[in-house]
């Protein structure tokens, strides 16, 4: 079967004040809340989606907000780092938007002929602002706090940390089909088969790196794309074959998965890009109610119960009061 991963379908993180996270990423970074629901594993924590109007594959940036969650390190067999495309000229204005609304931000630096700007998140989350030649071109969600002309266009790429450099390039390489396209110094730059958002991931080999570890402000996984489950099927027999293990499918409600962790240690997801957010809510109620998986429904009173109260963008509230 010819098939190819076309870019990040969506990235996973930890959190830990819920109220925090949703100010932030929905007024401060003005991107949308696009799913309101739980941790299937772990039903009395949310699982919130930020994305672009409808969550399309490749802006979906995800968080299991824990209260009170323990503070993680970044280091080696991690994703380090998470970067938003946004229009060449914009970073001026981020610059100033994000001081103003006092988050920690870094010194801008030229990365393979592009501008980058990194910050923090309220979890010290390293994110960055990548001023993209092609983001221009992608149509921003119009509706939120930030002027569509400045608005951040979905994910550019990540950044993964690496003790041991080759076998994660063997595996992105010659099993996932991603090809190398640029190095500068420890930083080799890879992309998926497709010129999509999101086609990016920079391995930074770091050989005396110290590892990381779980927790507040750290990726918990990045999510591939895959259009249909006839593909992922593939995918799972072609990464099985090369002697990575390889979950099962899961239903995840709005995609299914298959997971893996690649030689250096970050956890893999390919992700199917269908059904998609608008299976169980329309287009302008996205992000608006608590959403659960039937088989969660008959526990609904229980899981808001042990939900803590969150008031959502547009001055709506959820959740039990503290």
């Amino acid at each position: 079967m010819d098939k190819q991963i076309p870019g990040i379908h969506h990235v996973t993180a930890i959190a830990s004040d819920p109220q925090r996270n949703v100010d932030f990423y929905t007024n401060t970074l003005g991107l949308r809340l696009v799913k309101l629901t739980v941790n299937f594993d772990d039903p009395t924590t949310y699982h919130l989606y930020y994305g672009d109007e409808s969550g399309q594959p490749g802006t979906i940036l995800t968080f299991f907000p824990w209260p009170g969650a323990r503070t993680g390190r970044r280091g080696t067999g991690q994703v380090a780092a998470t970067s938003f495309a946004v229009p060449e000229g914009t970073l001026d204005y981020w610059e100033e938007r994000l001081g103003h609304h006092g988050i920690a931000v870094g010194r801008r630096q030229k990365r393979f002929d592009e501008e980058v700007l990194p910050f923090l998140d309220p979890d010290w989350m390293q994110l960055e602002l990548v001023a993209d030649a092609g983001a221009a071109a992608i149509a921003p969600w119009e509706g939120g706090p930030v002027s569509p002309e400045y608005a951040i266009r979905g994910f550019h790429g990540v950044t993964l940390w690496e003790k041991n450099l080759e076998p994660t390039v063997d595996l992105l390489t010659d099993t996932l089909g991603f090809r190398p396209v640029e190095e500068a110094g420890p930083r080799t730059r890879f992309r998926a088969a497709s010129q999509g958002p999101g086609a990016l991931v920079d391995l930074l080999h770091l050989p005396d790196g110290e590892r990381g570890w779980d927790g507040a402000g750290i990726v918990h996984h990045v999510a591939w794309r895959t259009p249909d489950d006839d593909q992922q099927l593939a995918w799972q027999r072609d990464i099985a074959t090369s002697g990575v293990r390889v979950t099962p499918v899961m239903d995840r409600q709005y995609f299914r998965s298959i997971y893996f962790r690649e030689p250096g240690g970050v956890l893999f997801e390919i992700a199917t890009d269908p059904p998609g957010f608008m299976r169980d809510e329309p287009l302008e109620e996205l992000g608006t109610s608590l959403r659960l998986p039937a088989w969660l429904e008959s526990r609904r009173a229980g899981v808001e119960a042990a939900l803590p109260q969150l008031v959502l963008p547009g001055n709506g509230s959820h959740g039990q009061p503290a």
